[in-house]
């Protein structure tokens, strides 16, 4: 069959998807967007369990156990084959400290350890009070701080120093409070920066004292608030953290990213921190609309959810953000007396969804051995879609995803571009291959003439990259 703009055009990517069977969504052959383009199968690319990943900067969520929402024992076969090399857990000291003086880590022992056998680094968010001290808290105290109460923040600190003893040895990176920029998550006052920063100025050298080498994590911001930032640094901040965490939840992933990174950067910098990492330390979107939490009211589905995935995090590495965490594991089932669909497995039965299987695909290629690569790189017939692109080098090698910036809710149709890339990176292509992460599958490339543009990125690298 003989491939043309037009016809190529009413294909869907999204409609295009066959059902699901095993790991991965299969193309429906009549109507198979690569083989249009003269794309032949070379295979499917070779996942790796997180143990046989050395370092790498790609977390996945394990919040709210302090609350139960979850079982973990559930996850962690999952998790395991996964290939991520961090996972974001909240401490809980309601669930640690029932009783004034009486600390029980047991809950948390078996999370840390059980992470940690599987090759999976945990990282704490150190967050959330304790009705034992702010009575009129609820039971969870979700957002109550210490800081409005003497006796409480006394209480924090030991209870602060009592688990950092705990875990030395096992758990290095800590982020101190969630959310401090919105009402919800810093109770009973209203949000207040410089009042966050003491929080972190008593906290971290607590952490310090008993944890040798500890880094620790500033703001866990909810968005990203330049100017409660900026105040946060006019009182020190730069001082106590070693990086700085936000979550910059947004339907559209790469929408207004780039400014609010660069804004990021230049605080730190005006205010002679640019040695300060960054950190996406929560960020997530549902597989169906209805969910509880951010993004709830778009239509997703799981196909969009794989997608955004893809987007989320390739636009994290693109702009060389140290780490970044997908919310969540599993679907927290009775959250907020709803059912928040983050996970990248589903809460009725802890099964893999199509955002599972993308996340495993990208874990298996970038890890720390693939490197941010300045290349020549142009799309030529994108007809005025908006695109991304990044360029990376692995083993020597250099590799290309690209990508169209459309809103997922609409399902871009496919279509055919020319891809232009810089000779001496062209010439390092022995065997161009294009990846599919979203079913991981691979396909020789015969020219760069006519080759699929998709509303998730498509990964261009030599056949040996994949190997």
């Amino acid at each position: 069959m003989r491939i043309t703009r037009r016809n190529f055009g009413r294909w869907s990517l999204g409609t295009a998807l066959a059902a699901v069977f095993g790991p991965c969504r299969l193309w429906a052959q009549e109507q198979d967007v690569f083989g249009a383009c003269g794309l032949k199968p070379a295979g499917k690319l070779k996942t790796r369990p997180s143990a046989a990943i050395k370092a790498s900067p790609l977390s996945v969520g394990y919040e709210t156990l302090d609350r139960q929402h979850f079982d973990p024992v559930k996850t962690y076969a999952h998790a395991a084959q996964l290939g991520v090399k961090w996972a974001r857990c909240q401490t809980g000291w309601v669930r640690c400290e029932k009783e004034k003086g009486v600390y029980d880590f047991g809950w948390l022992d078996e999370v840390v350890d059980s992470l940690l056998k599987i090759g999976i680094q945990p990282w704490f968010n150190l967050g959330y009070g304790n009705p034992v001290y702010t009575p009129k808290a609820d039971a969870t105290a979700v957002g109550w701080v210490p800081v409005f109460d003497e006796e409480a923040m006394k209480a924090w600190l030991a209870y602060t120093e009592k688990l950092a003893e705990h875990f030395k040895g096992r758990v290095t990176h800590w982020e101190i409070w969630n959310e401090p920029n919105i009402k919800g998550f810093w109770k009973p006052g209203e949000p207040d920066a410089a009042a966050y920063t003491r929080l972190v100025a008593q906290t971290a050298p607590v952490i310090r004292a008993k944890v040798p080498g500890a880094v620790i994590i500033g703001c866990g911001f909810a968005g990203v608030p330049h100017g409660y930032f900026k105040t946060c640094l006019e009182n020190g901040l730069a001082k106590h953290v070693d990086k700085v965490s936000y979550h910059p939840y947004r339907p559209i992933p790469e929408q207004g990213y780039d400014e609010d990174v660069g804004k990021l950067r230049s605080l730190l910098k005006e205010h002679g921190a640019a040695h300060i990492g960054l950190w996406q330390g929560e960020n997530g979107c549902p597989s169906q609309k209805g969910s509880a939490g951010a993004l709830s009211q778009q239509d997703w589905n799981e196909t969009r959810q794989a997608k955004w995935l893809l987007r989320r995090v390739l636009s994290d590495l693109r702009l060389e953000i140290e780490l970044t965490s997908y919310f969540l594991i599993v679907d927290l089932i009775g959250y907020r007396g709803k059912v928040n669909l983050k996970g990248i497995l589903r809460g009725e039965d802890y099964t893999p969804k199509p955002a599972y299987f993308a996340y495993q695909n990208l874990c298996a290629l970038f890890d720390a051995e693939t490197v941010r690569h300045k290349m020549t790189f142009k799309l030529e017939g994108a007809d005025g879609v908006k695109t991304a692109a990044a360029g990376f080098t692995r083993h020597g090698k250099p590799l290309v995803a690209y990508w169209a910036v459309a809103d997922l809710m609409t399902d871009m149709p496919a279509r055919p571009v020319k891809i232009v890339i810089g000779e001496a990176d062209k010439a390092r292509m022995a065997k161009p291959t294009l990846l599919d992460p979203l079913t991981g599958l691979l396909y020789e490339v015969g020219s760069f003439d006519t080759l699929p543009l998709a509303d998730y990125p498509l990964i261009l690298a030599d056949a040996a990259v994949f190997a």
